[in-house]
């Protein structure tokens, strides 16, 4: 018996709901069209379909967002690290309560009962109509930096499939990984796993418009911010696959429907408004964001932490704060990125040498547009310091206004981004780093307007 199965996919949303009235016009159409040809139909995505830049996400921890995936018929997602680090332990297990598909992750386990989480199963068989079986797996991108402190334990994808697979082989005809890595991750598992049919793709934003063959693998990816869709096609023929073809279709090129914007306008005011509702303190006098907001900004990372010395990039603080009242709303609008508070450990000579990468690199960096690792702004800016200095002429860096100590060990607080990039090499290579708590930057300079004006 032959058949055809469409697999339909999105990943990496990111919340740019502008894109959704399209996409589910879109995949229900689909859907419909190739029930009423009688060919198979799933529908996936692929992880990061929530971000907390957007006011309606931050206000219900993407609840919403989850909502708006059960307008569609989606038959399985995975997680991106959006949903698993931007999201506390206790947001993350409620975010699919109502959820109408099935979560499938492989390579997270819960810290407290060494078991997957209860709203996940590591794999799944479908079986279509023609009893073809199959089998969906589901991995994420391991950052323990962050799942760690979450409770959680991302594994090793490699590990996991060389766990799974020889059980799924076993159980179906046709294996699909539901990937949150991409590149060149997929890559590696392709070469290494030749039982794999096809690997869906996210993560790191690639478009394939067609797909890329690797190793006999197909990869399928549809970029980035639902600017496309993209579609799998399986041939079967007696329960073999014997071709499978991918195309993307561009959002932009899709016709718009009259209401699309009222749509698009309703979320965005929807969730200002249920910010706006929630007060956090008032401010004596305005805060301008490149001076004494910055300033208090980093008062505030330091009270926080209990820690002495502070650094912060500029183009973390995308407003001033007016003097006033001031709600989650007017927070969310000045530090949309997700950051969570970082401790970094170093010896005095790995600070100076932090300190010279940074001064080195401070020019360059002042315009330098960064796109994801958990930043939302534009540009990155400067770095500014707190209690500590460097004197260009002397090169020489002092801590706390003190001489450092080649051999002595320091602390300081920064924000998780600026690990992620790699200007900064000394941090990740001699620092010992820590998250401090799941509270983003925005929270914590919020709890010190309470604390310092209530």
């Amino acid at each position: 018996m032959n058949e055809i199965i469409n697999i339909l996919h999105t990943n990496d949303l990111h919340s740019h709901f502008e894109n959704w009235p399209k996409i589910r016009r879109y995949l229900n159409q689909a859907h419909s069209h190739y029930q009423e040809k009688n060919e198979e139909t799933i529908l996936v995505d692929l992880g990061d379909f929530m971000d907390r830049f957007h006011p309606l996400t931050d206000v219900t921890d993407g609840i919403a967002n989850t909502g708006l995936m059960n307008q569609v018929p989606y038959d399985y997602a995975t997680i991106g690290n959006n949903e698993g680090i931007t999201n506390s332990k206790q947001h993350l297990n409620n975010l699919y309560n109502e959820a109408h598909f099935d979560v499938i992750l492989a390579n997270l386990l819960d810290n407290d009962t060494k078991d997957f989480p209860k709203w996940a199963k590591p794999y799944d068989i479908k079986i279509t109509k023609e009893k073809t079986r199959i089998a969906v797996i589901g991995l994420t991108c391991p950052i323990n930096l962050t799942y760690e402190p979450f409770g959680w334990t991302a594994l090793d994808p490699l590990e996991t499939l060389s766990r799974w697979l020889p059980e799924m082989k076993a159980q179906a005809d046709i294996i699909i990984v539901l990937s949150h890595l991409g590149l060149p991750d997929d890559k590696k598992i392709a070469e290494k796993f030749s039982e794999i049919d096809v690997i869906i793709e996210s993560h790191t934003h690639h478009l394939f418009e067609t797909g890329l063959m690797h190793c006999n693998v197909l990869l399928a990816a549809a970029g980035k911010f639902g600017q496309h869709i993209g579609e799998v096609e399986l041939t079967i023929v007696e329960h073999q696959l014997i071709a499978k073809n991918a195309k993307t279709v561009k959002v932009e090129n899709l016709p718009t429907d009259i209401k699309d914007q009222e749509e698009i306008v309703r979320y965005q005011q929807l969730g200002s408004q249920l910010l706006k509702k929630q007060l956090v303190g008032s401010l004596p006098e305005k805060l301008e964001k490149k001076t004494s907001l910055m300033a208090f900004t980093l008062e505030a990372m330091k009270e926080y932490s209990g820690l002495e010395v502070a650094l912060l990039n500029t183009g973390t603080i995308l407003t001033d704060l007016e003097k006033g009242n001031v709600t989650k709303k007017e927070l969310h609008d000045c530090y949309p990125h997700p950051m969570n508070l970082i401790k970094v450990q170093l010896k005095g000579r790995d600070v100076k040498r932090l300190v010279y990468e940074i001064e080195r690199l401070r020019d360059y960096l002042q315009n330098y547009q960064v796109v994801g690792m958990k930043f939302r702004g534009k540009y990155f800016g400067e770095i500014c310091y707190d209690s500590l200095s460097f004197c260009q002429e002397k090169r020489e860096v002092k801590w706390c206004d003190k001489e450092i100590n080649d051999d002595t060990m320091y602390e300081f607080v920064t924000v998780d981004h600026l690990s992620f990039l790699p200007f900064f090499p000394t941090m990740e290579i001699a620092g010992d780093i820590q998250i401090i708590s799941p509270d983003f930057l925005r929270k914590v300079v919020g709890k010190h307007i309470t604390n310092k004006f209530s």
